[in-house]
């Protein structure tokens, strides 16, 4: 996508890739000043943003210097998330945090496995920007599937 459609050379791509991983130790450290106090916050939102920035790759995807910003909040919230993820599975399974631990990674890996395959058929199918709007549309849902549990969370509490 970087080289073929944005059309960075091998040196920009290279930068890029750096800045995505500087902003993710930056998002990293920046999550964990917030975790204490807005945890569902921070599960409904970042898969949010991810998805309007998923949206706006789309749209903005032959522009070089708009994606490396694009890319460099990706790499912020993108390398938060399970940060997140972790917080609240030990919140959640307090006695059963290495059970919950191996079932977050097998999910992960089915669904690395899943959007591989899901979007590798989007991508032959009608291009690149079809993975992008796919996996923006699963963001929103773990977005709403964030709201569902923390509004029951907040109904079950006395």
């Amino acid at each position: 996508f970087l080289e073929s459609v944005t059309g960075v050379g091998i040196s920009a791509l290279s930068a890029m890739l750096l800045v995505i991983g500087l902003a993710g130790v930056a998002g990293t450290w920046c999550i964990g000043q917030l975790l204490h106090t807005r945890l569902f916050s921070i599960l409904i939102v970042i898969p949010l943003v991810m998805s309007i920035l998923a949206v706006a790759v789309i749209a903005l995807g032959s522009a070089p210097v708009p994606v490396a910003l694009l890319l460099l909040a990706w790499g912020f919230f993108g390398t938060a998330a399970p940060v997140a993820w972790g917080t609240w599975l030990s919140r959640t399974l307090p006695d059963d945090a290495e059970a919950g631990g191996g079932l977050q990674v097998a999910t992960i890996q089915l669904a690395i496995t899943g959007g591989a395959a899901i979007g590798g058929t989007l991508f032959d199918a009608i291009g690149w920007w079809g993975a992008f709007a796919f996996g923006a549309a699963l963001l929103c849902g773990s977005s709403l599937l964030a709201l569902v549990a923390w509004r029951t969370t907040r109904r079950a509490l006395p």
